[in-house]
């Protein structure tokens, strides 16, 4: 006891200790069992120990001695706040942790500094993730309301933060707010009465809070009792108050639009202030309550862009909003809003100077000329003391120099700097624009320059760089020597899947464009396979080497690589092995007796796909037959695998005594060995996932629950997009969706009612053909209210006196009822009237009828079908002045998968065969050897083969 103290304050201290003492004491006493508490002398039960730092004491609502001993100041407040080891979430503790508010939270007086730590650890749980019980955060909650008899502002400041947080969490929230008394009227709490008043008062500290908070717990029902607040709120001169309530109300727009739209006046009244802040919040309200009106955004654009604003955030705002315009609109570049956007270029602050730019430079179909004034500025930039501009700066060059690689050739001195700057990311940028820009004879000293710091970077910007690395080999393939030899040296560096992927990737396609440059690209594959540690990388290349391999002059130096996979790899890189192995026997019959010799041997591996996949080549290669070897070695399966795993379960649940046909799956428009690898290693443990249904399946469910359509059997294709039937701004928005089975076609129509005035009932689409298509049935639409889209059918059957007569023009009207409703009630007259609208016609073409499907082969696969149904013809595309021109639109309007790489078109060249292969609905495999000669228009000799002999027929009398 300190010496200077007097006798009567030394009692008065030690009373004050031993009433705390036995404070503690009950407190304790409340948490033991109820045997515990009725006698008093017993001891509670054994509890668990609690870990060293946890501070259970406070958790369980009892204040630590050093809290009654000393008072901290803000400092050590703080460091303790910090040191304070994360609250914990098993068991009792939570429970303990989650009641001690209401304990705390009840005392009188209240106790601000305990207050706000409990509130500090609940946010802290909260933040990082801890499951609150719903039941416990409730009873938190509605505790915590007490604290707002406390004037301490930091306390208040943290009760805002936790009523925000805690919101999402209880149970009942609007019980804050409202709730009802015996007499039936609704009566508002104290919370309520709490947040409107601080809301309302002369303490500004407290207003944008409050209004924050007491958004967050209204719901649609309550804002109208607070929207006169949040009106006033908006125009207030406090900047910090106006700008809460703009961004509350942006979060009201998605429960109560109709509501948070009367503010417009409001907001646009705070649109003209002069803090930077509220502007930008109040365009954005604006923007976002007129973003479905695209007449009135065109007149926000027109009214703020011809005024001036004030903030630089405003700015970049109205600046996105005009790109999207543009976009949506297809405008010219002659449009007031394309010049906004260049007017932007000139302005003070850096940071609308390159909004204005990186929009410019992402405009679709921006030409060089227009591209100007952005690449000027970013110019400028490049030579920037800050390091952020400059990489911003470069990063948008060199994405322009991906389609414009001529507009930032004047900024190539600028790059060359930037090679040697300090930050990395910056000068590995700048070397990969170079590389895009510029000429062949600066590429060695380039390679140069980039392997003296190919070390520094993360695999990120090597990634970067070895995408540069490949659209340098398509603009310069004479140089692919060059470069071949730097991507293999880096793929023999230490680095990660994806970096490693990209350079597999770049070599894959170094390959295909160049011929002569297979054999070098292979035996580099090769070399890595060796010592690859990525499943997904080692099957691609035996992939491709089983591809590849077996069209070279000496096809037999693979077989050594690939055989060693099957003694020294796991099960996955064995499997691929094997079908590498089928590929050459299936296309070498000199190979073929050394091939089977092997795939003997793998009949007896330890894995059962490798030993399944080893037994099934072994006998189609012991046949010696092309076709056999073409339709199950070298092109496989055509379908979709989750589709065909969905068929032969539902098979299975309905034994019959058919044969399952294969013809009733889905097709797959690439095969498997063709599609994406994925992002993550295969390596890594990976839970099972569920395949996603793919769009077609999703058609095929919605078309099955419809009663009319039952019996068309399974569904053969679905258009790829939805073909528009109206323009986009016209009070009705139709598409049209053309789904295809074997002896019928059915439409879908989706519509949306833009009329805020009126519901729609009984919505069809009637239909005429011009040539033997036969309408069966309408299913209407039963209701089209404002804004919600519904879906109505048409059912057309084949033509069936001639059948190749597919392609078909259909003119469409929509029919419908109108009823008259009240916009902001949405009540609905009783009585209606029949109307109708025209819409744009309808074409059916012969691609509606063919589903495109790759062959990996087609050689083998035009063996596969054989001469049969062959049909050839010449045609003269007299309106084609190019070859390029002719593969497009061949491709375009059979609807056919070219192969081969054969839709693209040497340069110089005049004369093109392009291969094409696809399925005829029904299951019929069709494909398309078309020849090329360019003279003074293009002529073309068409020969089609099929299993069957319609196919063929459409396919001529189509192009015909």
């Amino acid at each position: 006891m300190p010496p200077h103290l007097s006798r009567r304050r030394r009692r008065q201290r030690e009373c004050a200790q031993a009433r705390g003492a036995q404070c503690a004491c009950a407190e304790r006493r409340a948490t033991w069992p109820a045997a515990a508490r009725k006698c008093p002398g017993k001891r509670p039960p054994h509890r668990r120990s609690e870990p060293p730092g946890s501070d259970v004491r406070l958790l369980r609502g009892a204040a630590p001695a050093s809290t009654m001993l000393k008072k901290f100041d803000k400092k050590d407040e703080e460091s303790a706040v910090a040191k304070a080891a994360p609250p914990v979430s098993c068991g009792s503790r939570t429970l303990a942790f989650v009641h001690s508010p209401a304990r705390v939270f009840n005392e009188t007086p209240i106790n601000p500094r305990k207050c706000a730590h409990i509130l500090t650890k609940i946010l802290y749980l909260i933040n990082q993730g801890e499951h609150l019980g719903t039941t416990e955060a409730t009873e938190a909650f509605f505790a915590m309301t007490k604290l707002f008899q406390s004037n301490d502002p930091t306390l208040r400041r943290m009760c805002y933060l936790t009523i925000k947080e805690m919101s999402c969490i209880a149970e009942d929230v609007i019980i804050v707010t409202s709730r009802q008394v015996p007499g039936g009227r609704a009566a508002l709490c104290p919370l309520f009465c709490s947040l409107t008043k601080d809301m309302t008062g002369k303490e500004d500290n407290y207003r944008g809070p409050a209004v924050r908070a007491l958004c967050q717990i209204t719901d649609s029902t309550m804002l109208q009792a607070i929207e006169r607040y949040m009106k006033q709120a908006i125009v207030d001169k406090v900047p910090s108050v106006s700008s809460s309530a703009l961004v509350s109300s942006l979060h009201l727009l998605k429960c109560s639009f109709d509501v948070v739209k009367r503010w417009v006046n409001e907001a646009q009244e705070a649109a003209s202030s002069d803090n930077i802040m509220v502007q930008y919040h109040a365009l954005g309200l604006l923007y976002h309550v007129r973003k479905n009106d695209r007449l009135a955004v065109n007149k926000m654009l027109s009214k703020f862009t011809r005024h001036g604003l004030k903030s630089p955030f405003a700015y970049c705002m109205m600046i996105r909003v005009a790109s999207k315009q543009l976009e949506e609109e297809d405008g010219s570049r002659d449009s007031p809003l394309f010049d906004f956007i260049e007017s932007c270029l000139r302005n003070k602050h850096e940071m609308v100077v390159y909004e204005a730019a990186s929009a410019i430079v992402n405009l679709p179909g921006c030409s060089a000329k227009e591209l100007a004034p952005a690449v000027s500025v970013l110019q400028l930039f490049c030579s920037s003391p800050k390091a952020a501009l400059r990489y911003a700066a470069v990063r948008t060059l060199n994405k322009v120099a991906m389609k414009h690689p001529s507009a930032v050739t004047a900024c190539n001195l600028d790059l060359e700097n930037l090679v040697t700057d300090s930050n990395r990311s910056i000068a590995t940028l700048a070397i990969t624009t170079l590389l895009k820009t510029g000429s062949e004879s600066s590429i060695d000293r380039l390679m140069k320059q980039i392997s003296s710091f190919m070390s520094e970077i993360s695999d990120e910007f090597k990634v970067v760089v070895v995408q540069a690395i490949s659209a340098l080999c398509q603009k310069y393939p004479r140089k692919h020597a060059v470069l071949m030899n730097f991507l293999f040296t880096m793929l023999r560096e230490e680095g990660g899947f994806e970096y490693k992927r990209a350079i597999v990737d770049c070599i894959i396609s170094i390959i295909e464009e160049n011929a002569e440059s297979k054999e070098t690209g292979l035996s580099h594959l090769c070399e890595f396979i060796e010592d690859c540690e990525f499943t997904v990388l080692a099957t691609r290349i035996l992939h491709l080497l089983g591809q590849e391999g077996p069209k070279t002059n000496n096809p037999s130096k693979y077989i050594r690589f690939i055989y060693n996979r099957v003694v020294l790899e796991h099960e996955e890189v064995r499997a691929g092995a094997v079908s590498a192995l089928a590929k050459f026997g299936a296309q070498n019959e000199e190979m073929l007796p050394s091939i089977l010799v092997l795939l003997k041997r793998c009949v007896m591996d330890d894995d059962n796909e490798v030993r399944d996949r080893a037994t099934f080549y072994l006998n189609v290669l012991e046949q010696k037959q092309k076709a056999l070897n073409a339709g199950y070695i070298l092109n496989g399966l055509t379908v979709s695998i989750p589709g065909l795993e969905r068929a032969l379960q539902q098979y299975t649940l309905e034994p019959s005594e058919k044969p399952f046909d294969l013809k009733s799956v889905p097709l797959a428009t690439t095969p498997m060995a063709e599609q994406r690898m994925e992002t993550t290693p295969i390596s890594a443990v990976r839970q099972p996932e569920k395949v996603a249904a793919t769009r077609q399946e999703i058609f095929q469910e919605q078309l099955a629950a419809v009663p009319e359509f039952h019996g068309l059997g399974p569904l053969f294709k679905s258009s790829s997009e939805p073909v528009a039937l109206t323009e986009s701004e016209t009070e009705y928005v139709i598409r049209c969706t053309k789904h295809t089975f074997t002896e019928h076609m059915v439409f879908q129509f989706d519509c949306t009612n833009t009329l805020n005035d009126q519901t729609l009932e009984n919505v069809t689409v009637q239909m005429e053909p011009t040539e033997a298509y036969e309408v069966l049935c309408y299913v209407p639409a039963r209701t089209l209210p404002y804004n919600q889209p519904g879906t109505c059918y048409t059912l057309v059957a084949l033509p069936r006196e001639d059948p190749t007569a597919v392609a078909c023009t259909f003119s469409c009207m929509m029919k419908f009822t109108v009823k008259d409703c009240d916009p902001t009630t949405g009540e609905t007259d009783e009585e209606g009237y029949e109307d109708e609208y025209v819409l744009e016609d309808l074409e059916v073409t012969v691609a509606d009828h063919i589903q495109k499907v790759m062959k990996l082969n087609f050689e083998a696969a035009w063996d596969e079908v054989g001469d049969e149904f062959e049909k050839e013809e010449t045609f003269t595309l007299s309106t084609i002045k190019t070859l390029e021109e002719a593969v497009g639109n061949i491709v375009k309007f059979l609807g056919m998968h070219p192969c081969e790489r054969s839709d693209r078109v040497p340069d110089n060249k005049n004369t093109h065969t392009l291969l094409l292969a696809g399925v005829f609905r029904g299951g019929h495999d069709v494909l398309v050897r078309s020849r090329l000669l360019l003279l003074d228009t293009v002529t073309m000799q068409v020969t089609a083969r099929s299993s069957e002999e319609l196919p063929v027929d459409i396919i001529l009398a189509s192009v015909g």
